[in-house]
């Protein structure tokens, strides 16, 4: 008998969050329809419910899958060492895990606008988790000194988005490596935290 259009053999799940992923960050969640998707992927739109509920569904499991990815892999970094050590740590990692995944870190920061409150809700706690992974670093360098911080909660947010924003212009094979892009940016991040510049 022949298979049908859409069976388990013909579609998977990661292929459809990949394809989700892809179009969402090229034209945005709102203007994403299921039947692109299943256009991307190469199946009939009615295969995609096998996998996931709704477009909703989908972008909080991506959203999700990410934080949970970041969470994870800074855990296991666990980095040990001084306050400045820890920083410099938190700060190389964040450019190189967020440069590996453009995609998923547009839509991170550009469709929680498209969650809904309850789905927000999850997304917001786990990016609050990750927050606090700095500001801990932060609050206890300037409580020890190492750091002179009027506010560590507004230079935890205002660390994050520079290190962030790395991502909306970076591109592999231009003017500078991501190894001097990481060397920069902790020269500038200590500065924020007044560490004072590497010594030369």
């Amino acid at each position: 008998m022949a298979r049908k259009t859409g069976s388990h053999s013909e579609i998977t799940g990661p292929k459809v969050r990949d394809a989700a992923l892809s179009l969402f960050a090229r034209h945005g969640f709102a203007a994403v329809s299921m039947r692109q998707i299943a256009g991307e992927v190469g199946v009939q739109a009615g295969a995609l419910y096998l996998y996931t509920k709704d477009k909703q569904s989908l972008l909080f499991d991506l959203m999700k899958t990410h934080m949970d990815e970041l969470l994870a892999a800074w855990d296991a970094v666990a980095p040990m060492g001084d306050h400045l050590a820890q920083l410099e740590a938190f700060t190389r990692f964040h450019i190189r895990f967020h440069l590996d995944r453009p995609d998923a870190v547009f839509i991170a920061y550009m469709e929680l606008r498209n969650l809904t409150p309850d789905n927000f809700a999850v997304i917001e706690a786990l990016r609050r988790r990750y927050e606090d992974k700095l500001e801990g670093i932060l609050r206890d360098g300037a409580q020890a000194g190492a750091f002179t911080l009027p506010d560590t909660k507004l230079a935890t947010l205002a660390v994050i988005a520079m290190l962030t924003g790395v991502n909306t212009w970076y591109r592999e094979g231009g003017r500078l490596s991501a190894d001097r892009v990481e060397e920069i940016y902790w020269n500038m991040v200590r500065g924020a935290v007044g560490a004072g510049p590497i010594p030369s």
